[in-house]
Protein backbone atom coordinates (compact mmCIF):
# COMPACT_ATOMS: atom_id res chain seq x y z
CA UNK A 1 0.00 0.00 0.00
CA UNK A 2 1.24 3.57 -0.22
CA UNK A 3 1.18 5.45 2.50
CA UNK A 4 -1.25 7.90 1.39
CA UNK A 5 -3.70 5.20 1.09
CA UNK A 6 -2.39 3.58 4.57
CA UNK A 7 -3.03 7.85 5.88
CA UNK A 8 -6.40 7.30 4.30
CA UNK A 9 -7.57 3.80 6.12
CA UNK A 10 -5.21 4.39 9.92
CA UNK A 11 -5.23 7.96 10.13
CA UNK A 12 -8.29 8.69 12.10
CA UNK A 13 -8.12 5.91 14.61
CA UNK A 14 -4.53 6.77 14.97
CA UNK A 15 -5.61 10.34 16.05
CA UNK A 16 -7.89 9.30 18.08
CA UNK A 17 -5.49 6.91 19.85
CA UNK A 18 -2.84 10.13 20.25
CA UNK A 19 -5.74 12.58 21.88
CA UNK A 20 -6.26 9.33 24.21
CA UNK A 21 -3.43 9.19 25.56
CA UNK A 22 -2.78 12.81 25.50
CA UNK A 23 -5.95 13.23 28.00
CA UNK A 24 -4.58 10.29 30.05
CA UNK A 25 -0.93 11.72 30.47
CA UNK A 26 -3.03 15.11 31.16
CA UNK A 27 -5.01 13.23 34.14
CA UNK A 28 -2.02 11.89 35.68
CA UNK A 29 -0.34 15.27 35.52
CA UNK A 30 -3.14 16.75 37.38
CA UNK A 31 -3.88 13.79 39.79
CA UNK A 32 -2.46 14.04 43.47
CA UNK A 33 0.56 12.05 45.56
CA UNK A 34 3.76 10.38 43.80
CA UNK A 35 3.35 8.23 40.81
CA UNK A 36 4.83 4.88 40.68
CA UNK A 37 7.20 2.80 38.17
CA UNK A 38 4.70 2.50 35.17
CA UNK A 39 4.54 6.20 34.63
CA UNK A 40 7.90 6.47 33.77
CA UNK A 41 8.10 3.39 32.24
CA UNK A 42 5.21 5.34 30.09
CA UNK A 43 7.04 8.55 29.78
CA UNK A 44 10.32 6.48 28.54
CA UNK A 45 8.34 4.39 25.87
CA UNK A 46 7.45 7.67 24.52
CA UNK A 47 10.37 8.46 23.18
CA UNK A 48 10.24 5.31 21.45
CA UNK A 49 7.44 7.21 19.14
CA UNK A 50 10.04 9.82 17.62
CA UNK A 51 12.38 7.24 15.69
CA UNK A 52 12.53 7.29 12.07
CA UNK A 53 12.77 3.52 11.87
CA UNK A 54 10.15 1.38 11.28
CA UNK A 55 10.72 -0.41 14.64
CA UNK A 56 9.09 1.65 17.11
CA UNK A 57 6.05 -0.69 17.89
CA UNK A 58 8.74 -3.23 18.64
CA UNK A 59 10.71 -0.68 20.58
CA UNK A 60 7.74 0.49 22.84
CA UNK A 61 7.19 -3.19 23.52
CA UNK A 62 10.41 -3.94 24.60
CA UNK A 63 10.98 -0.45 26.58
CA UNK A 64 7.90 -1.90 28.71
CA UNK A 65 9.52 -5.62 29.18
CA UNK A 66 11.14 -7.74 31.81
CA UNK A 67 14.31 -7.62 30.05
CA UNK A 68 15.73 -10.66 32.54
CA UNK A 69 15.90 -14.58 31.80
CA UNK A 70 15.73 -15.69 35.55
CA UNK A 71 12.52 -16.33 36.95
CA UNK A 72 11.72 -14.53 40.09
CA UNK A 73 11.39 -16.61 43.29
CA UNK A 74 7.79 -14.97 44.37
CA UNK A 75 5.40 -12.52 42.15
CA UNK A 76 5.28 -9.07 43.99
CA UNK A 77 1.58 -9.14 43.19
CA UNK A 78 -1.74 -11.39 41.24
CA UNK A 79 -1.20 -10.05 37.57
CA UNK A 80 0.29 -7.81 35.32
CA UNK A 81 0.70 -4.59 35.66
CA UNK A 82 2.03 -3.56 32.36
CA UNK A 83 4.90 -2.74 32.66
CA UNK A 84 8.60 -3.44 34.25
CA UNK A 85 9.74 -2.30 38.06
CA UNK A 86 13.92 -1.85 36.93
CA UNK A 87 15.10 -2.75 40.76
CA UNK A 88 16.37 0.22 42.92
CA UNK A 89 20.10 -0.55 41.64
CA UNK A 90 19.20 0.24 38.09
CA UNK A 91 17.21 3.34 38.12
Amino acid sequence: MTRNELLDLYFMDARAKLIDLAAFLDRVDRGTGEADFRLAAFREALKNLGGLQPTRARDVLLSLSDPTAEPIEKSPGKGAVGAWRKVESEC
